[in-house]
C-alpha cells in the first residue's frame, strides 16, 4: 500500500491509547539493512498493526554517507507491505541530512539538537521546525539526556540533570513547535537486556503539560510490563532499535556456529530476518495493549 505518514500514525495511536483505556502506541524499528526493512513489514503485517521504519544518522553514515539508496530500498519495501508503514529519518544532527529528507519519502525527521545546552537546542530546532512544516514533514526533537546513543561516553539515566523537566518541556514546545517530543524518563540507548525502570510518574506529568505526543528512546532495554504502562501513562511513539540487532546477530551466530562451513549469506541471514520478524511483532503487540 502506498506509504502513510508518521504524522497520521502518532495521532491515529494517541487517539487510539485515550479511547481504549491507555491502551495502544505505534512502534518505530531502526532500519540497517534490506533484511531490517523485510522484517519490520513482516512483522508488522503478522501482528496486524502499522509500524514506522526509522533509519539513522548513523545507519546513513554505515551506507557511505549516502541516504537515496538505503531510503528507496526502505520505501519500496514499505510500499509492498499489507501494513501501513511510514518512513522516518532518525536521530538527525546534521543540517545537510535533514535538508536531504525532503523528495525520499520520509515524512518525518526527529531532529536531535540534544547534545547543545537548551537555548541553541531552542534555536537550532525551531530552525528545523519552520524547514520541515514548509515542506509538510513532521518534526520530533529531544529534550534531555537519553544516553546510550554510538560514539557517547556512558551515561546513567539516572543521573542528575539527564531526565526531562515538564516545565522547560512546556517551554521548549512553545518555543520550537515541534510535532512531538522525545523525553529522557529512564531508558537508556542500545540496551541489549531489559532491565530498565521509567519514572511513570514524570511520564504522567509530561503528558499532562505538554501538548504535543510523547517519544521513548531507547525501548529495546524496557520490559514489556513497563512499555505498557509508559504507554498507559502518556507514551505514543515507541523507538525500538538494538532488540532487532540482538535477534538478527543471535540468529546469524547460531547458525554459523552449527554450520562452520557455510558461505552462503543467504542460508544465515534467512533465520536473522525471520528472528528480527518475530521480534517486531511481538513489540507490536505490547505496545498496542495486547497482553
Amino acid at each position: 500500500m502506498p506509504l502513510v505518514t508518521t504524522g497520521e500514525l502518532v495521532s491515529a495511536a494517541a487517539e487510539q491509547r485515550d479511547g481504549r483505556d491507555g491502551r495502544g502506541g505505534v512502534a518505530a524499528f531502526n532500519v540497517i539493512t534490506l533484511e531490517h526493512a523485510e522484517a519490520i513489514a513482516a512483522g508488522a503485517e503478522r501482528a496486524g498493526r502499522p509500524a514506522i521504519l526509522q533509519i539513522s544518522e548513523n545507519a546513513v553514515k554505515f551506507h557511505g554517507g549516502r541516504l537515496t539508496a538505503v531510503a528507496a530500498a526502505a520505501a519500496a519495501v514499505a510500499r509492498a507491505s499489507d501494513a501501513p508503514l511510514s518512513l522516518h529519518l532518525d536521530h538527525v544532527e546534521s543540517a545537510e541530512l535533514l535538508r536531504a529528507a525532503d523528495g525520499e519519502g520520509f515524512s518525518s525527521v526527529m531532529f536531535d539538537a540534544s547534545k547543545l545546552s537548551y537555548e541553541a537546542n531552542v534555536a537550532a530546532t525551531a530552525e528545523a521546525v519552520a524547514w520541515g512544516h514548509a515542506r509538510g514533514i513532521w518534526i520530533e526533537a529531544e529534550l534531555g539526556k537519553v544516553g546510550g546513543k554510538d560514539g557517547e561516553p556512558p551515561l546513567g539515566a539516572h543521573a542528575p540533570g539527564v531526565r526531562t523537566d515538564p516545565a522547560e518541556a512546556v517551554a521548549y514546545v512553545g518555543a520550537t513547535g515541534v510535532d512531538a517530543l522525545a523525553v529522557a524518563v529512564g531508558s537508556s540507548h542500545a540496551m541489549t537486556d531489559r532491565t530498565a525502570a521509567l519514572d511513570h510518574e514524570l511520564i504522567g506529568a509530561l503528558r499532562r503539560a505538554v501538548a504535543v505526543p510523547l517519544v521513548l528512546h531507547g525501548s529495546s532495554g524496557v520490559p514489556d510490563e513497563e512499555i505498557r504502562r509508559a504507554v498507559a501513562a502518556g507514551m505514543v511513539k515507541i523507538n525500538v532499535g538494538t532488540a532487532l540487532n540482538t535477534a538478527f546477530t543471535g540468529a546469524v551466530r547460531a547458525h554459523l556456529e552449527a554450520d562452520t562451513k557455510t558461505v552462503d549469506p543467504r542460508k544465515y541471514l534467512v533465520p536473522a530476518r525471520e528472528a528480527m520478524t518475530g521480534t517486531v511483532a511481538a513489540f507490536l503487540k505490547v505496545i498496542g495493549g495486547e497482553s
